[in-house]
């Protein structure tokens, strides 16, 4: 019987991936963990976009189900069920309210696919409930969160993992073990870039909340306001009480590797410049944003933001690049290259299965890959590839980028406490109002 439930789930799981576009899957590597009876139950909340990523990637796993979804919005989970039932078999118990799944002592692990203002508010709830959490980049809406949510990984001691699933790519793996190891010399610059052509998103107009959706639960810790019809489902990103802006919502991943592949932490200053170029709309962050991080050792991260209209044709959609005295190492999600100082390419390195890298859902083998080293963190105590305490400092980097942004000149930092130094206008951006009810505490 548990023979069959793993061919099942492993038939189920190819489909999945091959109706997310993204290929026929290599054999995972599970010998290690196929014998064991213990399973991870399994709850995914916010089931729009990304959640079809994830929701395959858990089922691809042998020793995980998924037994609860949630959303706040009635037609996502009428969708979403109709896209389980096809791709995994199954449709697992529906809720509205994430609190009555935190309260299901079965539930093992939560995937925190919402929208950004609820990222860290959530995992804080569901660490408090006992539940291992997977959280989308970024893991917070602001610094303060960014800071609540480690200190209560630390304090409930549960298994915590953000969605930067690049870290799990073997492709990047390799390449930042080779830069440690000095292949392309003394590294000094990382450069992380994005590019993409999104449109005007209009000017709001107030309507009446649509009956099938909680917009009182949809606003949670925000405060609240008059629902308009350019709002859900994804145009909360570029607006500040529930999104982050472009530098979060896919900086966050080229930063990261960035900082991961020249082995820093925080950085000693940063410095933003940018704007809204592009439409009179809505649109409440930059729409094009050039952000440096200094290192008191010389070292820089440079964060290179295209969100519309202004695409660079020298650069593919997005990625990284490390220089270093002896070469230069470009990295994606589905390759890594290696080039002499003269800019002739010694050699490739390609992932066994690719990964989408600008649609909404971003879906692919790393997703699996960065979710079994989640359950594997859980049940076989392995090294996690994005620990809470490290992932978030490359969030927090993010939030500071917008910070500078927002104040139009340098700020400077603490690079052991992360704080922003001798600034008090900066550091009124280190905290959100939130409503009343609704702020997240340890």
């Amino acid at each position: 019987m548990a023979s069959n439930r793993r061919e099942f789930i492993k038939k189920s799981a190819l489909g999945g991936i091959a109706t997310l576009g993204i290929g026929i899957l290599p054999e995972m590597g599970y010998a290690s963990i196929l014998g064991s009876n213990d399973r991870l139950n399994v709850a995914v909340i916010g089931v729009n976009g990304r959640a079809k990523a994830l929701t395959t990637g858990i089922n691809n796993y042998p020793n995980a189900k998924i037994i609860y979804t949630c959303d706040v919005d009635d037609l996502i989970i009428d969708k979403n069920n109709k896209y389980l039932e096809r791709t995994i078999g199954y449709i697992p118990k529906v809720e509205k309210d994430f609190r009555k799944i935190l309260d299901d002592k079965d539930v093992d692990a939560v995937f925190i696919a919402t929208p950004e203002h609820w990222h860290a508010p959530m995992a804080i709830m569901a660490l408090q409930a006992g539940k291992h959490v997977y959280v989308e980049k970024p893991c917070s809406h602001n610094p303060h969160e960014n800071e609540l949510l480690v200190a209560a990984q630390k304090k409930y001691g549960k298994v915590v993992q953000m969605g930067n699933q690049q870290r799990s790519a073997e492709s990047s793996i390799l390449a930042v073990q080779e830069i440690k190891d000095g292949i392309i010399g003394d590294v000094y610059k990382g450069e992380a870039y994005y590019s993409n052509n999104r449109g005007s998103i209009g000017i709001g107009k107030e309507i009446e909340v649509p009956s099938t959706l909680d917009w009182e639960l949809w606003q949670g810790p925000a405060p609240r306001q008059k629902y308009k019809d350019n709002i859900h489902t994804y145009n909360w990103h570029w607006f500040r009480k529930w999104g982050t802006g472009e530098i979060h919502n896919n900086g966050t991943h080229e930063i990261d590797v960035c900082r991961w592949a020249m082995g820093l932490g925080m950085p000693d200053s940063v410095t933003s410049f940018g704007g809204k170029f592009t439409y009179d709309d809505d649109w409440e962050f930059t729409d094009n944003q050039q952000a440096t991080f200094n290192y008191s050792d010389g070292k820089f991260i440079t964060w290179t933001g295209n969100s519309r209209g202004l695409i660079q044709p020298n650069q593919p959609d997005r990625g990284t690049t490390i220089y270093g005295s002896k070469g230069v190492i470009t990295l994606s999600r589905n390759e890594y290259k290696l080039f002499g100082l003269d800019g002739k390419l010694i050699k490739t390195v390609e992932e066994k299965a690719k990964s989408d890298t600008i649609n909404t859902v971003g879906a692919g083998a790393l997703d699996l890959y960065h979710i079994a080293n989640f359950f594997d963190a859980i049940r076989l105590n392995k090294k996690q590839n994005a620990p809470i305490d490290d992932a978030s400092i490359s969030t927090q980097m993010c939030h500071l980028g917008n910070i500078s942004q927002d104040v139009k000149r340098t700020i400077y930092i603490d690079a052991v406490s992360g704080k922003i130094k001798n600034d008090d206008e900066a550091m009124t951006y280190w905290k959100r109002e939130y409503e009343n009810g609704w702020e997240p505490k340890l």
